[in-house]
């Protein structure tokens, strides 16, 4: 099977490619190279790629192939409100014509990554589903994840299946690790400088998922029979993946002997708390999504990949491992234009 994987330079995508790899799929790779020079560690995987803004997605582009796994975004919340106007172009318009090429191509499955962040703030007394509970999108980014969902659920018929799966945070190493996301940053911190602060009371929740266990769940995607996955959407997580703040602190400090951990509570009690079920992958999807990692394990893994590549403060507080930071410099430096199109 060919398998396009948008976005596949990002932290996600290099993971996810590695493993349709060794499970013998045929890889086409199509990103616009923002994180591409973002590595950790050499990768230079055995694909095809082609560098392309998700804006400019043509039917010939997706030629020969049979399934779309969709990563390519501007890829959380500081990004969207950066750029809200692009966020818009490139998270919603973006998605959408790839679907339609993808469509038009004769492609029979594209699996969207999508976001929990659609939910927005919520009580904690109980745990979100996919279909009944109420979505409340507060950001730009969690806007245009759900405005996409719902295009893309309209496009699907008999010849084109559609799902969509909404990942926890994730966390764990990649070759183009990112730091701005919570367990990793807080890990990061540790490692880095020997101390993790918390600014919150360390009650909010944060459900969380490890980058592998992430990639499990597209590639499920594609080979769960299609009565399982067709038109849905499913939230990504593990048994128990609701954390509190202080949880994933705990964990992190855990990871990293000698560390020290301070609750400040200086924003005193974080609005941002919500918990998500994970009930419907683990149940639906029993026999395809089998995820294997936990806070502990993906802590052991972090630490490991920072011995192996040198890791230091420059990295947990540069451009490499962050994402706004990458673009900004790209602005500073004129190789993207004002609408972030990559000069030539």
């Amino acid at each position: 099977m060919k398998v396009l994987v948008t976005g596949n330079q990002g932290y996600i995508g290099s993971v996810l490619v590695d493993m349709l790899l060794d499970r013998k799929y045929e890889v086409v790779g199509y990103d616009i190279g923002y994180y591409a020079d973002c590595l950790l560690h050499p990768y230079n995987p055995a694909i095809r790629q082609i560098r392309k803004d998700i804006r400019d997605i043509t039917t010939e582009d997706m030629e020969g192939v049979d399934a779309v796994i969709h990563l390519a975004a501007l890829s959380n919340d500081p990004l969207g409100e950066f750029a809200p106007g692009l966020t818009e172009e490139i998270n919603l318009g973006g998605t959408v014509k790839a679907a339609l090429a993808a469509k038009s191509a004769g492609v029979k499955r594209f699996i969207y990554s999508s976001s929990q962040s659609m939910y927005g703030v919520s009580a904690v007394d109980c745990e979100l589903d996919e279909d009944n509970s109420k979505k409340h999108p507060l950001t730009a980014y969690a806007r245009t994840k759900w405005e996409a969902e719902c295009a893309l659920k309209k496009l699907a018929d008999k010849n084109f299946h559609v799902v969509s799966f909404r990942p926890s945070t994730v966390f764990g190493a990649s070759p183009r690790l990112r730091c701005d996301i919570v367990y990793n940053n807080l890990v990061g911190c540790a490692y880095a400088t020997g101390r993790i602060e918390i600014k919150s009371d360390g009650s909010p929740w944060r459900p969380v998922v490890h980058v592998r266990d992430v990639s499990s769940a597209y590639i499920a995607g594609l080979e769960a029979p299609l009565s399982l996955v067709s038109g849905q959407a499913f939230n990504v997580g593990i048994p128990g993946g609701n954390f509190t703040v202080r949880e994933l602190a705990e964990a992190a400090q855990r990871s990293v002997s000698g560390s020290s951990l301070v609750f400040t509570g200086e924003h005193g009690n974080d609005s941002r708390t919500y918990q998500v079920s994970f009930k419907k992958i683990l149940s639906v999807l029993k026999d395809y999504f089998r995820p294997e990692w936990d806070l502990d394990s993906g802590g052991k893994e972090l630490i490991g990949f920072f011995r192996k590549t040198g890791f230091n403060e420059d990295h947990f507080r540069g451009r490499t491992c962050a994402r706004l930071k990458q673009i900004r410099y790209l602005q500073d430096n004129k190789k993207v234009s004002g609408d972030l199109r990559l000069f030539r």
